[in-house]
């Protein structure tokens, strides 16, 4: 009978016992597991944890030093200039001394930039108005832009049968659709004179006609004209030639140049160009060079190191897409070397520059006209209006109508260089709103082209003059065919980091005018906000489409994408099989992400178009949100500002449309131009250089290079004075 062995007997027979000395296995620290019952942490709970907030208190505390020690200074030296002791008044006087030399060294290093479809505006703090530069940049290419296209002409003469009818009949050069508008169009200004006690002559249109076709010009040598153009000279050995010419220098290149260039336009539209360009990296060069060469020539920054100690105030669009600002916010930081770099959108700054803290901006510039209610340094987000029409629309609906009716000068190409800059000067000069100006009148102009003499043309106008700005409120007289083209091939749009889905801002007011442009609008214009709010919180009350379906999907908060696990009993459509009966049923499965994909989608195959007055008043509808009282403000204080708001009389005729249309707010309805006389075409810039100097004061929405480098553009939810 064998005895019972003890436990450590066992274990050394069995090979168990442990022979290790109690010695770790490792000499990393070991932490004991988590108490799950009671825990605490403070992470991202206190302010000074997060990197902006540190940053912003290490820069004013470092600012209250550099001051003391200034202020100092600056005592030190007046004691011993006057070897005595200043008293308490002449203290304070030193200090204002240096407090406003600090601010002005502030300004001067101070970099304002309003970027726009065809001007860039660009100056320092110290300026009191921008320098004005072309934005657009001319590259070497096998052909110009004018010969590109077969030498297509702008605008395009359509053509019967393959042939474009002869010059005898300018009238069906484009088409039989903008000769039906262009007559209605007549017919109506006609009617509206006579109602207005104007006088309309009946053979006004055969006056103008006869005389333009029987005018010939006048040759001007080109040694006796004493407003010629100097052209941009290029040396006589092509190879030497420069690789590329940005601002007026580009507009001013020869068309017959050897070697050729073609210019681009790297903003269209209020966004990127994506038409003219082949990928992202051209235009992410060629907005970076224009920049560069702009610091160069106007604001005298020749080396490109000096930039790192400028901070810019740079201006983005009211309804902007996150694709541009970020990327214009790495061109000026990482690839200019910029120090600091402020975000302001557009009808703030306007707020800014015109002194006033309620105010609905109309904003209408070359390519884009935008509309923003602004209250108490705030744009409202849901009455922000970005429409697809401006200044350049009506430049080429007054050529098409002069040449319908016979203009001198039929063979009018926008491609061509001189002839787009001598279109945006006829409209300048002769374009207006104003009814008693209506009248059959002769004027001339000279046509400077490189190499040519100068030719002086003589013609006349009647009612051309004021149909083509009519197109604000009558679109559809406007080419609208080649503004979707190639819309996201280049650039895709922004999408969430999670789940994918599209996330560019986007209003209520914007879609209440893509719907409009889509052929089935959800509000009237002559609503209020709360009526449209109410259809659109009443399903059964609208008409169902994608659109819609996206405000109700931003309106409630969208519920997690994951799969949930289904109760027991419940068929899963994954799992199960249908039953003999519902094999017919089909099933449907609803995932948002896919769904608002979809709504994007078809909002970009949309092209933003209203009239001009009903889109301020669904602006103004959705800003007040209901409230009488906002309502009023906002129609009082409507300020029109931009390039193409310069049309003389363009300000009482839409104050007009829109007293039309709210006929029960007749008394506070009031356009205003700019105050103090300010060019309604800088007053954005000029909002921006005022904000800029106020930040002087510090303020957190100043974005440097090293928080740029460490987090990047999600600096931005943290930096903006918007909902980003």
């Amino acid at each position: 009978m064998v005895g019972k062995k003890s436990g450590r007997a066992l274990l050394r027979e069995e090979g168990l016992e442990r022979t290790d000395n109690n010695l770790d296995l490792t000499t990393w620290p070991q932490v004991n597991m988590i108490n799950q019952k009671n825990y605490y942490t403070e992470f991202l709970k206190r302010d000074d944890q997060y990197l902006a907030y540190r940053s912003q208190t290490e820069e004013v505390r470092n600012r209250m030093i550099r001051e003391a020690r200034d202020k100092d200074r600056a005592m030190a030296q007046g004691v011993q200039a006057d070897d005595s002791v200043m008293d308490m008044d002449d203290a304070g006087a030193e200090d204002v001394t240096v407090s406003s030399g600090s601010k002005e060294a502030y300004a001067s290093k101070l970099i304002v930039l309003h970027v726009g479809s065809q001007n860039l505006r660009i100056g320092l703090g110290t300026d009191a108005l921008p320098k004005t530069v072309p934005m657009v940049i001319a590259r070497k290419w096998d052909q110009n832009e004018s010969e590109e296209d077969g030498g297509e002409p702008r605008p395009k003469r359509l053509k019967l049968d393959g042939v474009v009818p002869d010059a005898a009949h300018p009238e069906k050069w484009f088409g039989e659709d903008f000769r039906s508008q262009y007559q209605t169009m007549c017919s109506e200004l006609r009617v509206r004179m006579r109602n207005n006690k104007r006088r309309v002559l009946p053979n006004s249109k055969d006056l103008v006609v006869n005389y333009n076709r029987r005018t010939p010009p006048e040759t001007i040598s080109e040694h006796n004209d004493p407003n010629r153009i100097e052209w941009t000279e290029l040396p006589a050995d092509p190879k030497k030639a420069p690789d590329f010419f940005t601002g007026h220098a580009a507009l001013r290149i020869p068309e017959a140049s050897n070697p050729r260039y073609k210019l681009f336009w790297p903003i269209r539209n209020g966004t990127f160009n994506e038409r003219d360009y082949r990928d992202r990296n051209q235009i992410y060069h060629d907005i970076s060079r224009i920049f560069e060469e702009a610091f160069k020539s106007q604001l005298g920054i020749s080396n490109p190191k000096d930039l790192a100690n400028y901070n810019c105030v740079f201006i983005i669009p009211d309804l902007y897409e996150r694709v541009y600002v970020t990327m214009m916010l790495d061109i000026l930081i990482r690839d200019l070397g910029l120090g600091k770099v402020c975000l302001q959108q557009e009808s703030l700054s306007a707020t800014f520059g015109a002194g006033v803290s309620i105010s609905c901006i109309v904003d209408i510039g070359a390519q884009k006209t935008s509309i923003c209610c602004v209250d108490e340094g705030l744009c409202i987000e849901d009455s922000r209006i970005n429409l697809k029409m401006g200044g350049e629309d009506v430049t080429e609906t007054f050529v098409k109508m002069m040449i319908s009716d016979h203009f001198p000068y039929a063979d009018m190409n926008l491609k061509r260089r001189y002839d787009f800059l001598l279109a945006e000067d006829l409209k300048r000069r002769f374009c207006t709103m104003d009814e008693a100006s209506i009248t059959v009148q002769t004027y001339d102009f000279h046509l400077r082209a490189a190499g040519q003499d100068t030719r002086k043309y003589f013609f006349k106008t009647y009612d051309e003059t004021m149909l083509a700005p009519m197109g604000f409120f009558k679109p559809a007289i406007f080419d609208h065919s080649k503004k979707l083209e190639f819309r996201r091939k280049i650039i895709p749009r922004s999408v969430d980091l999670y789940d994918g889905s599209p996330n560019d801002p986007i209003s209520t007011a914007q879609i209440a005018v893509i719907e409009a442009a889509a052929g089935h609008p959800t509000t009237n214009g002559t609503q209020d906000s709360v009526n449209s709010t109410n259809v659109a919180s009443t399903p059964s009350r609208q008409p169902f489409n994608l659109l819609s379906r996206l405000h109700d999907a931003e309106a409630t908060p969208r519920s997690s994408v994951a799969g949930s696990p289904v109760p027991d009993g419940t068929p899963n459509p994954d799992r199960d099989t249908p039953a003999i009966g519902d094999a017919d049923k089909p099933i449907s499965f609803h995932d948002p992400v896919l769904e608002k994909i979809k709504v994007a989608e078809e909002r970009d195959k949309t092209l933003p178009i209203m009239p001009l007055d009903k889109a301020i008043i669904e602006s103004i509808s959705h800003g007040a949100r209901g409230d009488d009282r906002k309502m009023r403000d906002f129609f009082g204080g409507i300020m029109l500002i931009g390039g193409g708001s310069k049309i003389i009389g363009l300000p009482a005729f839409l104050e007009t449309r829109i007293k039309e249309v709210k006929s029960n707010f007749q008394k506070e309805i009031l356009i205003g131009a700019p105050p103090r006389e300010l060019d309604p075409q800088v007053l954005t810039w000029k909002g921006g250089s005022v904000f800029g100097k106020l930040s002087s004061s510090g303020n957190d929405s100043w974005i440097s290079r090293a928080e740029y480098d460490m987090l990047g553009s999600r600096l931005l939810v943290s930096k903006c004075m918007f909902a980003w």
